[in-house]
């Protein structure tokens, strides 16, 4: 008897082993499996990085990152967002289509060029991926994914504004990560092909015929008056447009003399509109001044619609560039309304029309005018 209980005794362990056994080989990572639900992406900074192929949990941080996953994909997937993207919208069209959902969104940090994420933060939204334009260091990147165990894919926007091939690589990197290749090549034609006609409509200019244009007023870390400026303007340069301050053979954000705009005589001047009232002011307390310049005599002055709120919003720039096209050149664009190919860019690259939104916060795409 004692032998009989023994064996099944034995038996029972046997089969006790054997379904631990299985249960186990049950719950064991299969490697195969694991890499056929992975693939490997290259960001801005040539980084290697291993994905989910179906991603649906996103966090985009640093400035520009978050427009460039919405010009891409949908704000649903988003499960964290920087502080900076809730407390204002002002001259963010991405942010303004998008604000009723974006308000809802757990935030994971305050942004802003100079504010990394915190890790603990990031951990508890547990995204799938994290889209990042903080740094453009390999090393600082890799510590930050390191840390949270999240991917981290690094974008950038190159350094020459709205129609930098760099960004147009970001937004295929966004694409492939997200699925969505064929909207991130639908964005690239589409900015190509923007491109390609500005150029097409003003290269045969003759140099002589066309005017000297000033830019004035430009936001460069804050609202400046008439001095600021830039050379080899990113606009200019799409729309064959005769920029003065190319003479002094600086590229980029610089701040004039005042007094050098007698010397250049401008024709037309452009204003970026964010520094409009300051410029305003300066026309009433020194009109003589002003008047001492063509472009403000004869009236010759347009604003342009601010772009650069954390980084470049590139729809807004291809807005101001219709629209520089458009005053510099009236005949080359006598087939485009300024305010309604506004109104197709922002639809293409965010769904909505924010042409109106824009101007409620800043003013229209017009000649502007002031009391003499």
């Amino acid at each position: 008897m004692r032998d009989i209980k023994r064996k099944i005794k034995s038996l029972l362990l046997i089969v006790a082993a054997s379904l631990l056994l299985s249960g186990c080989q049950a719950t064991q990572p299969d490697p195969e499996n694991d890499q056929l639900d992975q693939h490997v992406i290259i960001d801005s900074l040539g980084r290697e990085v291993i994905l989910k192929k179906q991603v649906s949990r996103v966090v985009a941080i640093g400035p520009g990152a978050l427009r460039l996953y919405l010009y891409v994909d949908t704000p649903d997937k988003l499960v964290g967002i920087e502080q900076i993207e809730v407390d204002s919208h002002l001259g963010r069209p991405y942010n303004m289509a998008n604000k009723e959902i974006l308000t809802s969104v757990p935030v994971i940090g305050p942004g802003g060029p100079n504010h990394q994420p915190d890790p603990e933060k990031l951990l508890t939204v547990q995204p799938d991926v994290v889209f990042s334009t903080y740094s453009d260091d390999k090393a600082m990147v890799e510590n930050l994914q390191n840390r949270t165990g999240i991917p981290v894919v690094s974008l950038s926007y190159g350094v020459t504004g709205a129609f930098d091939e760099t960004i147009l690589e970001a937004l295929q990197i966004v694409g492939e990560v997200m699925g969505r290749q064929e909207r991130s090549q639908s964005i690239a034609a589409y900015i190509n092909q923007a491109k390609t006609d500005l150029n097409s409509r003003t290269e045969t200019v003759e140099p002589t015929s066309r005017p000297k244009v000033y830019l004035g007023a430009l936001s460069n870390r804050g609202i400046h008056g008439i001095q600021s400026t830039t050379g080899q303007y990113a606009l200019f340069e799409a729309t064959n447009v005769h920029n003065v301050v190319d003479e002094t053979g600086h590229r980029g954000s610089l701040m004039i003399d005042k007094e050098q705009l007698l010397v250049w005589q401008p024709e037309k001047v452009i204003i970026d509109l964010a520094g409009w009232d300051l410029v305003k002011r300066d026309i009433q307390n020194h009109p003589d001044f002003y008047k001492a310049i063509p472009a403000f005599e004869k009236g010759e002055v347009y604003g342009q619609l601010p772009f650069n709120y954390y980084h470049t919003n590139i729809d807004t720039a291809l807005v101001n560039a219709y629209y520089i096209g458009s005053v510099v050149y009236p005949d080359q664009f006598l087939d485009i309304d300024p305010k309604e190919k506004a109104d197709e860019i922002y639809e293409f690259l965010l769904g909505k029309k924010l042409y109106q939104d824009m101007v409620a916060d800043f003013g229209p795409l017009e000649p502007i005018r002031w009391e003499q």
